[in-house]
């Protein structure tokens, strides 16, 4: 009896605050309803496009494995060694070295191919000079024989007329036999010059290859061909570094940038590329700095797009020239590129999600009588924002999303005449601004192009 005195007045105690706690956290409906609301007021309208991007030396000097290892039959190599980068380095200064392995196989194949023609040009000449000493004593002999049949047809001339006509035959055939030797001893004297002429060619030939891949081995080894700091060249494997593969297709090491004038190369999807154009301001901020930032202009456009590794569209390619100079700045560093397309004051702006479209583009707005379904005009836009042209007033209330019984709502349509007025208007402003464009790109015309050996090198080397 005690017990229950105690514990139904908690009990009760417990109800009460649980009730007054529920209708005091419940949201209040109106209160819902007016969160999903927004009062239409006019505003800066700011489009924008932005893009990460990467700075870049606008000019610079790339530092290549040598020229000759394609003519060498050598594709690819590894870089064996190379200096840290950052190094600042003097003209005619050690840069990297390659491996030599390959080269140094092929060498020695080339070694034994020389040694071995020149062991048949030394079998050639002594081979000639044996036969033509063997075909010489044969003419002596012959010449002997030739003078005994003379003399043996002088002592004839008292013989019997059959005998001096054999003798006298004897000689002719000996000297039938002279003569045919004669001329093959000229035509091997023939044979063997173009033959040990032919084998001396070879010779030669190989004997300057040997040279290409001594002078090769020489250029291995890589020095600066200017003054300035060393950046290790890039591919999308990353940075080319000790270990890596080099090619003779892309045969760039390392570049020494002009810091002095650097760019930001940035790619920009396939969506937004229509508001980008040469000569707009970008607001530019380096991710390794974020208190600084700099300016810039878009100077480069590409016209033509492309699929890179780690986009899901396709991309194009926008050069930004870097308004300052800094020697913070070095290239690879990521940027955060705000390219300014267009500012407009004192805009009527809804949000994209406040937009319905059906055959016409309208929204859901307060009126006296209850809701409507305001057609409106749009304009221009940016990621989340539309300009109204037409169809609301400042201070207008709209539904960012579909009220309840919206479908009952009535229609507010804009009249004909009002559509084709707007839209002429609409037109020119394109023009317009259309107009002003090409003005900035004429701003930035004589702004001197990024090297188009940018990429992918195409200075030279210094080597010992």
């Amino acid at each position: 009896m005690h017990r229950s005195k105690i514990v139904l007045p908690l009990l009760a105690l417990f109800l009460l605050a649980f009730g007054i706690g529920y209708f005091l956290l419940q949201p209040d409906t109106e209160q819902q309803q007016d969160s999903i609301k927004l009062k239409v007021k006019r505003q800066t309208f700011v489009i924008e496009v932005t893009a990460t991007g990467e700075l870049a030396a606008k000019r610079s000097v790339k530092i290549r494995a040598p020229q000759g290892m394609r003519a060498a039959g050598i594709f690819e190599t590894t870089l064996s060694d190379i200096i840290t980068e950052g190094t600042v380095v003097e003209e005619g200064q050690y840069v990297a070295s390659l491996d030599r392995t390959e080269l140094a196989g092929k060498m020695s194949n080339l070694r034994t191919e020389i040694e071995k023609v020149q062991t048949q040009l030394e079998q050639a000449r002594i081979d000639t000079a044996i036969e033509l000493r063997g075909i010489r004593d044969q003419l002596a002999n012959l010449e002997f024989s030739k003078k005994e049949k003379r003399l043996a047809v002088e002592q004839s001339q008292y013989e019997p007329q059959s005998v001096i006509r054999q003798t006298e035959l004897d000689l002719e055939r000996t000297e039938r036999d002279y003569q045919q030797l004669l001329k093959k001893y000229e035509l091997k004297q023939q044979q063997a010059i173009a033959k040990i002429q032919e084998i001396d060619a070879l010779l030669r030939q190989n004997q300057r290859q040997m040279k290409v891949y001594a002078d090769l081995s020489d250029e291995f080894r890589i020095k600066a061909p200017k003054s300035g700091m060393v950046i290790y060249a890039r591919t999308w494997r990353g940075k080319k570094e000790p270990g890596s593969r080099i090619s003779a297709w892309d045969p760039v090491v390392a570049e020494l940038p002009d810091l002095s004038d650097m760019i930001s190369q940035t790619y920009v999807n396939e969506v937004d590329i229509s508001r980008v154009q040469e000569g707009q301001d970008v607001d530019i901020k380096v991710d390794a700095f974020p208190d600084r930032q700099y300016t810039g202009k878009v100077i480069k456009v590409a016209n033509i797009g492309e699929q890179l590794r780690g986009y899901d569209a396709k991309v194009f390619e926008v050069v930004v020239q870097v308004n300052e100079s800094d020697s913070i700045l070095r290239p690879a560093m990521t940027t955060s590129n705000t390219i300014l397309t267009g500012t407009y004051e004192g805009q009527l702006a809804v949000p994209l999600e406040a937009l319905q479209r059906d055959s016409l583009t309208y929204v859901y707005k307060d009126a006296p009588a209850g809701i409507v379904r305001q057609e409106i005009i749009t304009g221009l836009s940016n990621a989340d924002e539309t300009i109204v042209e037409h169809g609301l007033s400042e201070g207008d209330v709209i539904y960012l999303v579909e009220p309840e019984q919206a479908q009952d709502a009535p229609f507010e349509y804009i009249a004909a005449d009002i559509k084709a007025e707007i839209e002429a208007r609409l037109k020119q402003e394109a023009e317009e601004r259309q107009a002003e464009a090409m003005k900035k790109k004429e701003s930035v015309k004589n702004i001197e192009p990024p090297s188009q050996d940018r990429g992918s090198g195409g200075s030279f080397i210094i080597v010992e």
